[in-house]
């Protein structure tokens, strides 16, 4: 590699990283992707794999969720990833989620989507529970799974489109065109820094400036009864309070003051409620969230039961089993759910810092590129 001149080097091989290396590429440019890990092994492939576009706040992250939707689904077949899933459904149970989804509704975000009673929902998920009042049905979101889904894109990089990479390999230093690595120099025209949560190694001092910390969350795999098909992606009221397409409406006040009141040991730990199905029958469910630099690295088994206590207040799945159980970490911030900075010329620094990279990478990437090398 050491011969080798690229049009630009990618630092980190998770979703943000390979996004950009996805967007160069497809403008015919020669790519080097630059990693520390034998393979991804973060946030990339510790999480549900379920691309959201409903829900995402309002504006930029759900205009760029779109298109990553559109994205995700244009390379699936190209890069033999399943799409497991489509769709949403967001199970209300409290009085006060109603006006939520009504309003939601008639947004711009709603186009598409639609209210279903319990009856016409549990035609999709027929395990929905007694409880619930009325469903959310979104047609706009698919799901992959991660663990497998990010290596075959990264082989999809390197056999379709000529994507080099290497990995084990730390980044010790850019100064353009040359960028120092633990595996000797790479030279390359321009760079995009995709750390993750690693605030140190590069530019420690540009990314002290946003005030990131990291958050942690608990992810759990079950092993339902044979034939228990769940139909579509669930969430629960519990979302209507933390994605902000529906929380900074207006109506979730209302919402949220219940919740405070009834369920503030979940609203403290930071729990909602998602359920995806795998091609093998198993569910993938979370999630909670827990912050801090430096999050701490026990599981508690108090806070799993708060998240299977609302999946089993929202799915009558039956008798199952937990085969997993993992944590993942992400860069958070309160103030922001993305970042780029130009440390320099010609090098891009960006975060993810809401726990959106699958949903949201590709759309951020191809602003990126675009912006460094003109639309």
């Amino acid at each position: 590699m050491k011969d080798e001149r690229y049009d630009l080097a990618v630092v980190g091989a998770g979703i943000v990283g390979l996004a950009h290396a996805l967007m160069a590429a497809r403008r015919g440019m020669k790519v080097v992707v630059v990693d520390r890990d034998a393979g991804a092994n973060g946030a990339s492939v510790r999480n549900f794999g379920f691309v959201t576009v409903t829900g995402q706040q309002h504006g930029e992250c759900w205009r760029r969720a779109r298109r990553s939707r559109d994205v995700w689904a244009e390379i699936a077949g190209p890069a033999g990833i399943e799409v497991a899933q489509r769709g949403l459904a967001v199970a209300a149970r409290y009085a006060e989620s109603l006006p939520v989804l009504e309003a939601f509704l008639e947004t711009e975000m709603g186009e598409g989507c639609m209210l279903q009673t319990l009856d016409e929902a549990r035609k999709t998920v027929p395990r929905l529970r007694d409880n619930v009042r009325a469903v959310l049905r979104s047609p706009h979101e698919l799901r992959v799974e991660s663990r497998d889904a990010i290596p075959q894109l990264a082989a999809y990089l390197e056999r379709d489109h000529g994507v080099a990479f290497l990995r084990r390999a730390q980044v010790q230093g850019i100064a353009l065109p040359a960028i120092e690595t633990s595996a000797g120099t790479v030279r390359a025209e321009a760079a995009v820094v995709c750390p993750g949560d690693d605030f140190l190694s590069l530019y420690p001092e540009r990314i002290a400036a946003y005030g990131l910390t990291r958050c942690k969350l608990h992810m759990m795999r079950l092993k339902p009864p044979a034939g228990a098909a769940l139909g579509t992606a669930v969430m629960s009221d519990l979302g209507l309070v933390r994605y902000l397409g529906y929380a900074e409406l207006p109506q979730a006040a209302a919402l949220k003051a219940r919740l405070e009141r009834e369920r503030a040991d979940a609203l403290e730990a930071g729990v909602h409620l998602i359920v995806v199905q795998s091609s093998d029958g198993s569910l993938v469910v979370g999630d909670s969230h827990h912050y801090g630099w430096t999050p701490e690295p026990f599981a508690s088994e108090a806070v799993d039961r708060l998240i299977l206590d609302e999946f089993d207040n929202v799915l009558d799945m039956g008798a199952y089993e937990v085969t997993e159980r993992w944590t993942g970490i992400y860069a958070s911030a309160s103030d922001r759910l993305m970042l780029v900075d130009a440390p320099e010329d010609r090098v891009r620094l960006v975060i993810v810092t809401s726990g959106t990279g699958a949903s949201t990478a590709f759309g951020i990437a191809e602003e990126v590129i675009d912006g460094m090398f003109g639309a």
